[in-house]
């Protein structure tokens, strides 16, 4: 299981972090991932000043709205076993 926290403090809410949890759940619906991947949202991660800041496991990520496909098909696809 992929533990997905995404920020939604107010830093990463005015940079987008509600567009790539849209994202996010149209992915994991498409590709039916709900048994692989767990998303949540999370207060401030602390990096405000790279948002949308997105964790998993202890590493952080900077992921905006438009490049949230390709952060999940290239670091979140290759994580699930």
């Amino acid at each position: 299981m992929v533990d997905l926290n995404v920020c939604i403090g107010s830093s990463c809410h005015l940079k987008g972090s509600y567009n790539v949890i849209q994202t996010f759940q149209q992915l994991i619906e498409a590709m039916n991932l709900h048994d692989s991947v767990e998303m949540k949202a999370q207060f401030c991660m602390k990096h405000c000043q790279t948002g949308v800041s997105v964790r998993i496991g202890e590493k952080i990520y900077s992921v905006s709205p438009e490049t949230a496909k390709s952060f999940f098909d290239s670091t979140v696809i290759p994580l699930i076993k």
